[in-house]
């Protein structure tokens, strides 16, 4: 089992920097990479936030907060990351995007270090191929926030190592989260499950069976959600969405993952949840 010192992350965005602080919290020295220094220093504001908030509500002590900060370290430079054990990518849900740097990484980083990739749906199996070394290809697969998920979800691809998969595993525990693995399949098991109910939910205000207020209200009620589908689709964000699902409708080809029309027609009109400040419901006060 190959031991675990220091990581990198690729991607400073949402998931990214949420995968960055979760690792300093625990005592690792962490780099995180992205194309600009203005991403950088978003992210880094992000997880000075968070951060200040758990000491807030006194899960850390501010001297804990200052040493996570202080263990992450930021660069432009993907060549920094070659020091690193296990190296994280939470960059854009591209394959062909996603398989570039892999190839990247694979001509920097030593020949025993782990890359995992954070994708919510693409096959684990097709991004490890374009790697001179499937077998250290795994999937993990954080959820958001990543600070307050408890679960990691660990996709074995078709090539990836007994050794690779137990380290990550353990890893995976040292950080306190919990570790659950599957086999390599579109949209794995949370996903595979959740996005299509969100999409129903979707598909029921386009048939006008209800309103989304009602819908989620329904959900609530009825299934004992925390959060009803539709302000989870604004959660996660509806492109977000509309991507995990097009993603099994393709990688399935089966016409129960078609996306809803009122998805697709939401996403082009910009309406995308709570990042662009509108969705199915209205966040203009807090964009």
């Amino acid at each position: 089992m190959v031991e675990t010192r220091k990581i990198g992350v690729v991607g400073a965005g949402t998931m990214g920097n949420g995968v960055a602080q979760t690792f300093a919290v625990a005592g690792f020295p962490v780099v995180m990479r992205d194309l600009t220094q203005a991403a950088l220093d978003r992210g880094m504001k992000t997880i000075k936030k968070s951060l200040d908030r758990m000491v807030s509500k006194e899960k850390i002590s501010a001297q804990d907060a200052e040493q996570a900060l202080a263990r992450i370290h930021t660069t432009t430079s993907t060549s920094d990351l070659k020091d690193s054990d296990v190296v994280v990518e939470a960059i854009l849900e591209d394959p062909e995007i996603k398989a570039k740097l892999i190839q990247e990484l694979d001509g920097i980083c030593r020949p025993d270090a782990i890359f995992a990739t954070n994708t919510s749906s693409i096959s684990v199996t097709r991004i490890a191929a374009s790697s001179s070394s499937p077998q250290r290809v795994i999937g993990m697969h954080f959820f958001n926030p990543v600070p307050l998920m408890q679960l990691v979800e660990i996709i074995r691809a078709l090539q990836t190592s007994d050794e690779v998969c137990e380290t990550i595993v353990k890893l995976t525990e040292t950080i306190g989260k919990k570790a659950r693995v599957s086999k390599d399949s579109y949209g794995f098991v949370v996903n595979r499950v959740l996005v299509p109910m969100i999409n129903e939910g979707i598909n029921c205000v386009y048939e006008g069976l209800a309103t989304p207020e009602d819908v989620d209200a329904m959900m609530k009620l009825g299934a004992n959600h925390p959060m009803g589908p539709l302000s989870l689709a604004d959660l996660i964000g509806l492109d977000i969405v509309l991507d995990i699902m097009q993603t099994l409708y393709n990688g399935f080809d089966d016409p129960k993952y078609r996306p809803s029309p009122l998805l697709k027609q939401m996403c082009d009109a910009g309406y995308l949840g709570r990042k662009s400040g509108r969705g199915f419901f209205s966040y203009e006060a807090h964009a």
